[in-house]
Order: structure tokens, then sequence, then C-alpha cells
């Protein structure tokens, strides 16, 4: 590696940097709050192939960067052999210089395979066979054991089956894996083909026709129930917006009936739809005392064309231009004025939009819950050291810093959870800079305690998820 690159220092500019990560970020373990990675995987202790498969597959990320490179998009969602995959990445990273893929695809390599030295297609042909070399003996719960994993919450559809879940709790695994409740697929009024296809898998879960309203909420509601039964803590939304204007139980009922009919919603129609299946879903968040996430503002599926032969969720995405604030604001309000407002983690993916959400979430505290609301962690566009460092100061600015929970990966890699190791960094960066210049108090412990807290501590007790003895101290 270069002499000046990932030294143990990386990110840490100060000795009070230094000191705040390897004392007390660096020890505490991962509790990832949310993240796309497969139960299945998990549940059959996956082994990967080889390293495209454990590295490439899957990361929009990486393809989106490949494609701004002029790589073919056979080398990265297509039919390329895993090998020819690999190289075409390793032939773009040298271009991701100042890009957060420069920092992340390092880090990955050197805290999974020990690789020390910059990627480059000098090095492929050695890269490829030391990692697949160590492949061969390392298996998913070998890599959630190596990042001291203590919690996933994965991402399920209440059509899903939860049969790995079950499978992940028979065995004899230190690392929690949960599953969070992710409906959004019920709202998609909008689009009758697809809304009514999911209709039968959901009914085909809970082993009843959906016809009603009525028969789409006890549908839902029964699997909320299962979901707790198997540790859910948390339901998610990844949506454009909240909707901005209320809807009443018949109009729902009508928008629904409808959609069944192949009637696409208007609208204005989906907004109201939306708004009582949300406020109702909240209720029962708040009654099991689950957390609610929402991910506002991502302008999905962009590129038509393209998302039409490779699929969505391939990295043709965006940051949104939404309206996002009023909206949030009346949902919240609706909730505590009936005393049933949960937890709630509220992320945004423009950054146009930190100091609205951070102010919005200090509006709505809980007696009793500390950080009740919580401006959630940068997130999709915003997870690189510019847009952490935004976050946090928002967050420091309109709230309390050192009750906020910390980080996520959102990720569908297992090599991702060196994320929390770059977030980590950057906040003692930050911290001890400030200590340093006299804005903080140089006083270890106080510093200490809040850097503890956010890298671990906090999502623990906010969650309220039972972890392995091991990781309760």
């Amino acid at each position: 590696m270069s002499p000046n690159f990932l030294t143990e220092d990386f990110l840490l500019g100060n000795a009070t940097a230094r000191e705040l990560y390897r004392r007390h970020a660096a020890p505490q373990p991962i509790l990832d709050f949310h993240n796309h990675l497969p139960p299945a995987q998990i549940a059959r202790n996956h082994q990967f192939g080889d390293l495209q498969e454990i590295w490439l597959a899957g990361d929009h990320y990486k393809w989106r960067a490949m494609r701004a490179n002029g790589i073919a998009e056979d080398l990265c969602t297509g039919a390329a052999t895993p090998i020819d995959k690999f190289r075409a990445w390793v032939e773009t990273v040298p271009f991701t210089l100042r890009n957060p893929l420069y920092h992340w695809s390092h880090l990955e390599l050197l805290r999974c395979f020990g690789w020390e030295q910059i990627i480059g297609p000098e090095h492929a042909n050695e890269i490829w066979r030391i990692a697949n070399e160590q492949l061969a003996s390392l298996r998913v719960h070998d890599l959630l054991a190596r990042f001291n994993v203590a919690l996933l919450a994965t991402t399920d559809d209440p059509a899903d089956s939860l049969e790995f879940h079950e499978a992940i709790q028979a065995a004899e695994l230190k690392t929690k894996v949960v599953p969070t409740f992710r409906p959004d697929r019920a709202l998609a009024v909008d689009r009758p083909r697809e809304f009514n296809a999911w209709l039968e898998q959901l009914g085909g879960a809970v082993s009843m026709p959906l016809k009603t309203l009525d028969d789409l909420l006890l549908a839902l509601k029964r699997r909320h129930d299962e979901f707790a039964r198997l540790g859910c803590r948390a339901s998610d939304h990844g949506l454009e917006q909240l909707p901005a204007v209320p809807g009443t139980r018949l109009q729902a009922e009508k928008i629904f009936s409808n959609c069944l009919r192949g009637r696409a919603a208007t609208p204005q129609e989906h907004a109201q739809y939306s708004d009582v299946l949300l406020l109702e879903m909240a209720r029962w968040d708040a009654e099991k005392g689950w957390v609610r996430q929402y991910h506002l503002g991502a302008f999905r599926s962009v590129n038509t064309r393209r998302v039409e032969q490779v699929g969505p969720a391939t990295g043709f995405d965006s940051i949104g231009d939404f309206r996002q604030i009023d909206a949030v604001g009346r949902h919240l309000d609706a909730l505590e004025r009936i005393g049933e407002l949960p937890r709630m983690m509220l992320y945004n993916s423009n950054p146009t939009d930190n100091y609205a959400f951070a102010a919005m979430a200090a509006n709505f505290p809980g007696e009793g819950i500390p950080g009740k609301v919580q401006f959630g962690p940068a997130w999709w566009f915003l997870d690189q050291k510019e847009g952490i460092e935004w976050q946090l100061n928002a967050l420091s600015n309109l709230g309390l810093l050192r009750r906020f929970v910390g980080m996520t990966t959102d990720s569908r890699s297992f090599l991702s959870f060196s994320r929390h190791e770059y977030f980590r960094r950057i906040l003692c960066n930050l911290v001890g800079r400030e200590a340093e210049a006299g804005e903080l108090p140089l006083e270890p412990a106080l510093l200490g305690a809040m850097i503890e807290e956010i890298s671990f501590k906090n999502a623990r007790t906010y969650f309220g998820f039972e972890l392995h003895p091991d990781f309760v101290s």
C-alpha cells in the first residue's frame, strides 16, 4: 500500500481522534439495523464461489462506476464470466479516486483478505488468486464473526416466506438476525398489475383470499405479528414522499376495489390510500414498540430503457427533488395527536433537506425515550465522508448528537461491514478535531462515552434488540 494511504491513522487527522477511535470506537460490535442481505445465504451459511460473487454481484454502486467508465453492461449485470466482470471492476478502481468506492474497495479487500496494495489491473491476477484461496474456507458465518457483527436486521416483504429466519434462529449463531417489515408493495395501487400479483403472494402467505381492504389489512396485521414473533423490531418504508393529503377509510376501500378491477389510482387517490394504510400500520408499530423507518426522496428507475433491460435496483436511481417536510410534519402530527406515534427514523436522500429533517425530528420528543424521532444516518448517495459530516453537523446543531443511533450499511454485500469502520473514523475525526480546537472539552471519558454510544450502544437501546450475551456488557 502507498505509505500514506489506508494506514492505521486513515481519516484520523489528530491525536485525540486516533485515541477515540482505537479505545472507544473500534472495539464496539456492529449493530447493522438496516441492510438488504439475503436471509437464505445466512441460513445456509453460504460459501461464495469466487471474489466476483461476494464483491460485485448485486452491488449497484460498483455497477454505476463501471458504466461511468464505459464498461459494457454485460460485464456489470450480464452473462460475462465472473473473472471478466472482476477484471472490469479492477480496471475501473483507479478511476474512482475521490469517489467513496475507492476507500470502500480498499477497506473491503484489506479487512477481509489482507490485501495491502493499491488495487489496479496490474494486480488483478494476484488479487483473484489470494481472495479465492481464502474463500475456499470462508463462509458467511465466518465473515459475521470476523467483523464482530452483533445483529443484522434484513429487509423483508410481508409476502416473503420467513423460513430462512426460522432456520437462522434455530442455528447456533452468535449474530442475531431478525427481519424488518417492508410493506411498500401494499401501496402500489397506481400499478394494478404489480399490485394484484403481490396480493396473490400475500394471500398465499396467510392462506386466505384478499378481496377487500379489510382482508388486506388483516393479512398485513397477521404478518406483522409473525415478524414480531421472530424478533422484528422495526418496519421500513421506501417512498418518494409521505402523503401530502389525508384520506378516509371509505376512499381507500373504493381505490382498492378499483385497483382489483385494473384501474390505476390517480396521484391524489394514491396519496389518500397511502395515508390510510401508513397511519394504520404506524399504530401497529407503536403498539409493539417498534421503530418505524422512512427512507424518503429517492428518484428511482430514471433510465427507463435500461431498467426495462436489466431490472430495478441496478444503479439507475438518483436523488429526487421532492417536496418533503410539510407532509412529514403532517404525518407525525397525525400520529402524535392520537397518542400513537412510534419511535421513528427519518432518512433523506437530498442533502438540501438535512436541516429540515433534523429540525422536524426534534419537534416530537418522547418522555422516557431519548431521541424518539431520529434524523437517520446519511443514506445512499450521502453515505460518504462529506455526506456523513453534513448529517452529523445538522443533527448536532439542531438536536442531540449523543443520542444518535449511528450508521448502517444499507447494503447487499457481506463485505460492506467495513463501512461501519469508515463512519466511526469520520465521527472520531470530527469530534477529535473540535476537541483539540477547544470547541469541545478535551475530556477523554466524556468524549469516549459518546463515541461508544453512537457506535453501538444507542442503537441497542433504541431498538430494544436482544443480543447474544457476548455482545452485552
